[in-house]
């Protein structure tokens, strides 16, 4: 069988029209330009649906064929059969089988293999880095969520006062309490390098309940002590380079909602965790872990709820039954 197909010698981009056929285990090419080739020193591309089969010659020269079956036909004449990764890769069933093997093996990895790896990646990270992003996020909020602070500074100064007794015996550095008037209301935030935002906003609203006001001030610190913020750092790049692996591209549609999903399960299980964590520093404190719940429901008064799978918290009224179940 001869075949028609464009050779290019590798040092040039000049394109010959050569025929191709095989004889006695060499291949022969005849046209534009000549050349023999034993079939053993032949590399053959793996067949496509679509687009040019390739063969290279050993110097780097290749041919190009565009008559995919008369090409798949030579090559079954000559007993040339695909490697088993190239006749896999062909197999729509075999590409299933790997897709949900990788699926049920990230799965499985995210469920069980991730958390632990994340607590002690983050627990890795260098304390100037974390301070470092913590100064960063501190910026970033100043310049565009937060202004500074009206609160009376002796009302400052009773509230730092108060969440620093609070604290257990064996904090080594406490949190820094910073102050705030606040663009997007009543919150408080925990960020790296161990500093919790308070909002002007916030103190207003629970004035008349100090003790709501520190339970909020216990769940931030929960997620400094938990390190939070950092292990979500690495959990989010994880989820990341899984959702590349699995997808491709990390960018496309099919990549970013299913990581969104992901992100938002690890989220509202830190926020379990940072009203656990509050929950056990007002107990030893002689205080009821409802004043979280009853700093959630002033908190939630008038704002809707996202939908649960958007939601980067627990729904509100589980939390508060959550917490008013706890054992005081």
């Amino acid at each position: 069988m001869t075949i028609a197909a464009s050779y290019f010698d590798g040092k040039s981009s000049r394109r010959h029209r050569v025929t191709l056929h095989v004889e006695d285990e060499i291949a022969r090419i005849q046209g534009d330009a000549e050349r023999r080739c034993p079939l053993a020193q032949l590399r053959v591309s793996e067949a496509t649906r679509h687009g040019a089969s390739m063969v290279t010659f050993p110097d780097g020269a290749y041919l190009e064929v565009d008559d995919a079956a008369a090409f798949a036909t030579l090559l079954s004449d000559t007993g040339h059969v695909d490697g088993i990764v190239a006749r896999l890769q062909q197999s729509w069933r075999a590409a299933l089988l790997a897709t949900l093997a990788l699926v049920l093996l990230l799965a499985v990895g995210w469920r069980y293999l991730l958390p632990p790896l994340t607590a002690a990646a983050a627990a890795a990270i260098p304390p100037a880095v974390e301070q470092s992003l913590g100064e960063r996020m501190l910026a970033f909020l100043d310049d565009r969520l937060m202004r500074p602070s009206k609160l009376p500074a002796e009302r400052q100064e009773a509230i730092h006062e108060r969440f620093l007794r609070m604290l257990p015996d064996d904090t080594v550095a406490p949190p820094a309490l910073l102050f705030r008037a606040s663009r997007i209301g009543p919150n408080a935030l925990a960020l790296p390098g161990a500093r919790i935002v308070l909002t002007d906003e916030l103190a207003q609203l629970l004035k008349d309940d100090d003790d709501a006001l520190m339970a909020v001030l216990a769940h931030e610190a929960g997620h400094l002590r938990r390190r939070h913020l950092m292990r979500r750092l690495v959990h989010d790049s994880a989820t990341g380079a899984a959702m590349t692996a699995l997808f491709g591209d990390a960018s496309g549609l099919f990549a970013a909602l299913p990581a969104m999903m992901l992100d938002t399960r690890y989220s509202r299980d830190v926020e379990r965790e940072a009203d656990d964590e509050a929950a056990m520093l007002l107990r030893s404190n002689g205080l009821a872990s409802s004043k979280l719940a009853d700093a959630l429901e002033k908190l939630s008064a008038g704002r809707k709820e996202p939908p649960p799978w958007l939601a980067t918290h627990p729904p509100t009224p589980e939390r508060i039954a959550r917490l008013r179940g706890s054992p005081d």
